[in-house]
């Protein structure tokens, strides 16, 4: 098993854990990049929504 596939079962364990880390990560982004915070906000629902689309968060997906 390699990094990525063990990356991969931690999100599909911790869904909740990861969309916090993305929204910890917005969040010092938009302390940086305050200007911006409308763009790092659309970015930060776009990993959420892949991580998820990854098995991430959606408890009826099927097995990858």
């Amino acid at each position: 098993m390699n990094l990525f596939d063990k990356a991969k079962e931690a999100l599909g364990k911790h869904p909740d854990q990861a969309d916090q880390g993305v929204d910890k990560a917005a969040e010092a982004a938009k302390q940086r990049f305050g200007d911006h915070a409308d763009k790092i906000d659309q970015g930060s629902e776009k990993v959420k929504d892949y991580l998820h689309k990854q098995g991430g968060g959606q408890p009826d997906a099927p097995p990858q």
